[in-house]
């Protein structure tokens, strides 16, 4: 067994601030960043595009990864991310899609007219709407 998946990865801003860190669920966690849940580094410096990410098994190893890189001069992490990303693309762009804000129910669309509420009562007196 090689243990756990976990992943080191990198983000950045758009001008270019590193945060470096370690999870066992990239997609959460890249989710928890774009949508600023958890406040700290990452988000006062708006780092939340995904630049460089690798997997490591065992959780040690990832927290010595992660140090390890962390470690590393500026230019150093630079050449590493663009080692597998030249042009600093975001790799979770689509990993998300924005949720489309629900449409208004017209009264047309609820079945002949007929109510929502109408429609829940007559379900309760046994198919008999008010005024049946």
């Amino acid at each position: 067994m090689r243990g756990k998946r976990m992943y080191v990865y990198i983000l950045a801003s758009l001008s270019r601030t590193l945060y470096t860190g370690v999870t066992n669920n990239i997609e959460r966690r890249m989710y928890e960043h774009r949508n600023k849940l958890t406040p700290g580094f990452a988000t006062r410096y708006r780092s939340n595009r995904l630049v460089y990410f690798e997997v490591v098994y065992g959780p040690m190893n990832a927290i010595r990864r992660e140090k390890q890189i962390k470690a590393w001069t500026r230019e150093k992490r630079f050449a590493l991310i663009e080692s597998v990303n030249a042009g600093w693309l975001d790799l979770a762009r689509d990993w998300f899609r924005e949720t489309p804000s629900p449409s208004p129910i017209s009264p047309q669309s609820s079945g002949g007219g007929q109510s929502l509420r109408g429609l829940s009562l007559r379900a309760k007196r046994g198919g008999r709407a008010r005024g049946d």
